[in-house]
């Protein structure tokens, strides 16, 4: 089974199967590479990054995803990685700098990990859009409206039946599949009417998952 979705897994990273609102992330990753990712936070050199900035602006501009209509009013909340913003009473704007990624194309694994996993909180790339000469990605997601707590010994319970096995923490690894998935807490694993919903999620693909 495991070896059946880390196929499924390699078909939509490289763009050859389908994954909710994963065609934009799809063509945009082809264009800054093929191959494997660096891993969990991998030191990139600065060649490369303005390297893949300069790829990164140039698919921006030909494709029109710059943004520069947002409505900064509308702030609910920030982490470390990213800024919250309510575009309306189903959907939320999320502001991402890739700051916990060795590198956009490593974001974009995630963005097209986290929608194979949890359609129901999938993320919709919308642009992107400069700050203080910051570059953003603009992603949509479902707005979920808690009613309860999270518990998370279920949180650890549903994702150890899916083969992802407590490490330390909030952080989980799945040997067989090659994949870390960090920083759950209570803030970014939701629950509703008893069922969970993972809203911030952060993958890492390690070279077992291309082994």
């Amino acid at each position: 089974m495991q070896n059946k979705i880390k196929h499924e897994l390699r078909q939509v990273i490289s763009g050859k199967s389908q994954v909710r609102f994963g065609g934009t992330i799809q063509a945009i990753t082809r264009h800054l590479g093929e191959g494997p990712s660096s891993g969990p936070k991998a030191e990139k050199p600065k060649q490369f990054r303005n390297k893949e900035a300069e790829s990164l602006n140039k698919i921006i501009f030909e494709n029109n995803l710059w943004i520069d209509d947002l409505d900064f009013s509308k702030f609910i909340s920030q982490g470390a990685e990213q800024r919250v913003f309510l575009k309306d009473s189903q959907t939320v704007l999320k502001l991402n700098d890739a700051i916990y990624y060795g590198s956009w194309k490593d974001y974009f694994h995630n963005l097209l990990l986290h929608n194979y996993f949890f359609p129901d909180t999938a993320y919709q790339l919308f642009g992107f859009t400069l700050e203080n000469d910051t570059l953003y990605s603009v992603v949509n997601q479902a707005y979920v409206l808690t009613n309860e707590s999270t518990d998370l010994k279920e949180v650890k319970l549903f994702l150890q039946y899916n083969g992802f096995i407590n490490t330390r923490n909030n952080d989980y690894f799945n040997s067989e599949l090659g994949i870390i998935l960090e920083d759950l807490h209570e803030e970014n694993v939701l629950t509703k009417n008893g069922l969970l919903y993972f809203i911030d999620t952060v993958f890492y693909l390690t070279k077992e998952f291309w082994s």
